[in-house]
C-alpha cells in the first residue's frame, strides 16, 4: 500500500486535468451522469432490501452477482479499453490498487449502513455527500493539485444543495454521523483510486476484482455479526438482481470508464447527484415527497453540475 501511495503521489499525469478532446470529455461527463442516475434509482430496491435482510448479507451478494456478471467479459475481451489501450497484464502496484479499491468499496459501504443505525437517513445523505468537498481538498493538500476556482464553487454549491435535499434544513451530530462522516473519507480515497487505477488497469478486470474483494469481505462479516435470514433472498431477489446488475456490474463499471478521462474533482460532482436522483426515485416509487428546501436543494446541486462542466461545453462549441 506505500507503493501505491507513492505512485498516486509522484504521478503527475493521473492527477493532472486530463488532456483530452472536449468531445471525449463530455461522454466522460455524460457517463459519469449515467452512474448517478442508476446508483440514485438503487435506492428504492435498496430501502426494500433492507426490510428482509441484513446489510452485510445484502452487500456481499448482490456484489459478487456484479462480479459474476462481468467475469466472462473480463476473460474474454480482446479489444481496447475505452478511452485508452488495452492492458494486457497488469502490473504489481496496479493489482495492490485494484485489492486497495474493493477494500476502500467494503469500508464505504459498511460504514454508510452502519452509521444508518445511529443517525437519519437525512443526515448519512449528507455526511456521505462531503465527499465532494473532500476530492478537491485531498488533491491541494496531499498533492498541491487545486483543481480550477470553478470547480470550488461547484463543490460548494453541491455541497449545500445536498445538505438541504438530504436534510431539509435541519442538521444535529451523533455517533452515527461520526461514521458517516469516516466512510464519506473512504468515498473521497476510492473516487482518487480508481481515477488512477482506470488509465492503467484493463476495465473489466478492475471491476471484478474491487467487486470479488467487497463481496467476499461483506460475507465474511455477515457470517460473524448477523443472523442470518436467508429468507430475505426469497423475498427480495428482485432487488439483489436489480442493485446486482445494474448498480452494480453496470454503475461501478461505467464509473472507471468515465474516471479515465474526468478529473476526479469533476468526477466528485457529477457522481453526489446520485442523491437527486434517489430522492427522485424515492418519490415515483415510494412515494416520498419532498418539500420547498430539499427541492431548492436539487436545484442547487444541478446549478453545480452545470457550472463545473461549463468550460467543457464551451470548448466543445468553439471546437466545432
Amino acid at each position: 500500500m506505500r507503493q501505491i501511495a507513492h505512485c498516486l503521489y509522484n504521478d503527475r499525469v493521473s492527477l493532472n486535468p486530463y488532456i483530452h478532446s472536449s468531445s471525449t470529455r463530455l461522454k466522460a461527463d455524460l457517463i459519469l451522469l449515467l452512474v448517478a442516475v442508476i446508483w440514485g434509482s438503487a435506492f428504492a430496491a435498496q430501502r426494500v432490501a433492507a426490510m428482509h435482510m441484513g446489510t452485510y448479507l445484502f452487500n456481499g451478494v448482490r456484489f459478487l452477482l456484479g462480479a459474476l456478471v462481468l467475469l466472462p467479459l473480463a476473460l474474454r475481451r480482446p479489444t481496447a479499453n475505452p478511452f485508452g489501450k488495452y492492458t494486457s497484464q497488469e502490473s504489481p502496484n496496479t493489482v495492490m490498487g485494484m485489492l486497495l479499491a474493493g477494500l476502500l468499496l467494503f469500508g464505504g459501504t459498511s460504514l454508510q449502513q452502519l452509521g444508518l443505525e445511529y443517525t437519519t437517513a437525512g443526515n448519512a445523505g449528507f455526511i456521505t455527500g462531503l465527499y465532494v468537498v473532500l476530492v478537491p481538498l485531498i488533491l491541494a493538500v496531499g498533492w498541491r493539485r487545486p483543481p480550477r476556482p470553478l470547480v470550488w464553487v461547484a463543490a460548494g454549491m453541491a455541497t449545500i444543495g445536498l445538505f438541504l435535499l438530504s436534510t431539509g434544513g435541519s442538521f444535529s451530530l451523533a455517533i452515527g454521523d461520526a461514521l458517516e462522516l469516516a466512510g464519506a473519507f473512504l468515498w473521497a480515497f476510492h473516487v482518487l483510486l480508481i481515477g488512477w487505477l482506470a488509465q492503467r488497469a484493463h476495465i473489466l478486470r478492475l471491476a471484478v476484482a474491487q467487486y470479488v474483494v467487497c463481496g467476499a469481505l461483506s460475507l465474511a462479516a455477515s457470517l460473524l455479526v448477523e443472523t442470518h435470514h436467508f429468507a430475505g433472498l426469497s423475498s427480495a431477489w428482485w432487488t439483489v438482481i436489480y442493485t446486482g446488475v445494474l448498480s452494480i456490474g453496470l454503475g461501478y463499471t461505467l464509473q472507471a470508464v468515465g474516471q479515465r478521462v474526468a478529473p476526479p474533482a469533476d468526477a466528485a460532482i457529477l457522481l453526489s447527484l446520485e442523491a437527486v436522483f434517489a430522492a427522485l426515485a424515492g418519490w415515483l416509487v415510494l412515494d416520498e415527497r419532498l418539500s420547498a428546501v430539499q427541492l431548492l436543494g436539487c436545484g442547487l446541486m444541478l446549478a453545480g453540475m452545470l457550472l463545473a462542466q461549463t468550460p467543457s461545453v464551451f470548448a466543445a462549441r468553439h471546437a466545432r
